[in-house]
């Protein structure tokens, strides 16, 4: 059975970092690319990050420069390192996997064709 957990959400002011994980389970994990996608109060999913199994990533722009995904194939793990955090990134996280698309497609997909989905968790950034 495939299992996407998403952890770390929370509440924090602005300007600080915070880290996101996804613990994966029930698939080859190396073998997908994984992505980060948030949804924001009254908006639609937005792609966030994505990061293939061979390290490559892509990022949407409004958080290039201060988001950085990265994964450790060893523990299944993904992860969202977010600096300089902005009230508008609150936002549910999700984190999501896919077959057979690399980095920059998984981003401007929005989440549309993605295999596997995690639950969500919520970061709310304060001014």
């Amino acid at each position: 059975q495939v299992y996407l957990r998403e952890s770390g959400g929370g509440s924090a002011q602005s300007g600080r970092p915070w880290r996101l994980s996804c613990a994966a389970s029930g698939y080859t994990y190396s073998s997908y690319c994984m992505g980060w996608f948030r949804q924001a109060p009254g908006k639609g999913r937005e792609g966030v990050a994505a990061i293939d199994s061979d390290s490559s990533t892509s990022y949407t722009d409004s958080v290039k420069g201060r988001f950085t995904i990265s994964q450790d194939n060893a523990k299944n793990t993904l992860y969202l390192q977010m600096n300089s955090l902005k009230p508008e990134d609150t936002a549910i996280y999700y984190c999501a996997a896919v077959l057979g698309a690399n980095p920059i497609q998984v981003v401007k997909s929005e989440g549309y064709g993605m295999d596997y989905w995690g639950k969500g968790t919520l970061v709310t950034i304060s001014s």
